[in-house]
Parts: C-alpha cells; structure tokens; sequence
C-alpha cells in the first residue's frame, strides 16, 4: 500500500509594504483582544448585577434591539445569537430567575410567551452605556473635537466596510 504526500507548501501570508496598513493591522489585533475580555461588561455587571454573566448581557442586548422591530421570543434570541433554541431557552430562564428579563403573554397572540426587559435589565443595559462611554470619553480625553469628529466619521467609514466585506463572504460562501 503506498501513501500519497501531499507535497505542496503552504506560503506564507504576505504582509502590505504600506507602513500604514501594517499599523492598521497591528491595531486591530489589539481591540481584538481588548473586546474579547469584554472589559465593560465586565464593569457593568460589577456595578448592577454581580453574578450575571457576559452571556447574559448578549441577550440583554438582543432583546433591547429586537424589542424595537416588535416582539422578542426565545427563538428570536436564538437566532440572533445563533445557538440551538434548547440553550437560548435556559438562557432566558436563568435570566427570568435573577429579575433581569420576564416573560408574559404576546399581545397579537395570547398563546405565545415574549421576553421583556425588567427595572433590572434596563438598569444594567444602561450602565453598560455609562461604562461604555466612560471608557470612550476617557481614550479622547486629550483630543481635540476635530480629532473626534474626524475619527468618528472615518471609524464609522471603517466598520461599514468591515461589515460589507463580511456579509459578501458570507453570501458568496452561501451560493
């Protein structure tokens, strides 16, 4: 029996000349791994409600976004977090335990149950924008408001184009 090697190299990613896109990249490798440790809503729930968990603020946070196109159910949550209606549903029943969320009736339809945010969840979704914008008004303390509204139109221009080269990658890897 004889084995087939595969013999071909793997080559190297090749890095931009641009010293400005090298900077660009080394950056956002560096929120990445500030974002990842979630640092804010680490402080929120510090301050609010000590023993939720970051995941709770997720669903905190579906729930705050979805409740303005109407209703939110454990499917809704489910599908915007894209994990299996079983966990969104202990999820959520946690969540109903510690007094952030409640359920009740669906005003269009009595027979289905929607989530809802309670005095608790609203206070936690709002001091995650105070600790957000706490940490922003403190990296543009020494800023000009210039510089702020240079950056802000320009890091917006970033995300949307961030966000467009995604969604194609995801469509074309449906097609």
């Amino acid at each position: 029996m004889t084995s087939v090697t595969n013999t071909r190299e793997i080559e190297a990613p090749t890095l931009p000349d641009d010293e400005n896109l090298l900077r660009i990249g080394q950056a956002m490798s560096r929120m990445r791994v500030l974002t990842g440790r979630r640092m804010i809503g680490r402080l929120a729930i510090q301050h609010v409600a000590p023993g939720l968990e970051l995941s709770h603020l997720d669903v905190l946070d579906v729930v705050r976004r979805a409740e303005a196109t109407g209703e939110v159910t454990v499917g809704t949550i489910a599908d915007n977090l894209r994990i299996d209606p079983s966990r969104a549903s202990r999820i959520v029943a946690d969540m109903v335990t510690r007094g952030v969320l409640r359920r009740k009736a669906s005003q269009a339809d009595a027979r289905r149950i929607v989530v809802v945010l309670t005095t608790l969840g609203q206070r936690l979704l709002s001091e995650i924008q105070a600790q957000k914008y706490a940490v922003i008004g403190g990296i543009f303390a020494d800023w000009t408001p210039e510089e702020i509204e240079r950056f802000s139109l320009l890091f917006d221009r970033y995300v949307t184009g961030y966000e467009n080269i995604f969604q194609a990658s995801i469509k074309e890897a449906g097609d």
